[in-house]
């Protein structure tokens, strides 16, 4: 897979209290990821960016909202998560990363 790929196909890494939660008990971390990938390339593009053994990866579509405001009605954004759990021995930090 092509490094331009790997970089476009994981977005961010979503930081909530419910994803630190997971990080301690599951050791899984969770990533906002573009909504054509699959599983298997999510899998090879987090190994190959942060080293680590992935074990198993879950996939969720978020239906974006619909909102208003003073100019009417609009909608947010779809967008997929992937729950990635990690081996025993793999870690991931995100401190310090801009």
């Amino acid at each position: 897979m092509h490094n331009e790929k790997l970089y476009t196909l994981i977005k961010s890494p979503i930081v909530t209290e419910k994803s630190a939660r997971l990080g301690e008990t599951l050791k899984q971390i969770v990533f906002k990821v573009d909504l054509n990938a699959n599983k298997r390339e999510i899998k090879k593009a987090v190994e190959d960016l942060f080293k680590v053994e992935v074990t198993k990866v879950t996939t969720s579509v978020v239906k974006g909202k619909r909102k208003r405001n003073r100019f009417g009605l609009y909608k947010r954004s779809d967008y997929k998560k992937a729950f990635v759990s990690l081996s025993k021995d793999s870690e991931i930090q995100f401190e310090g990363i801009n």
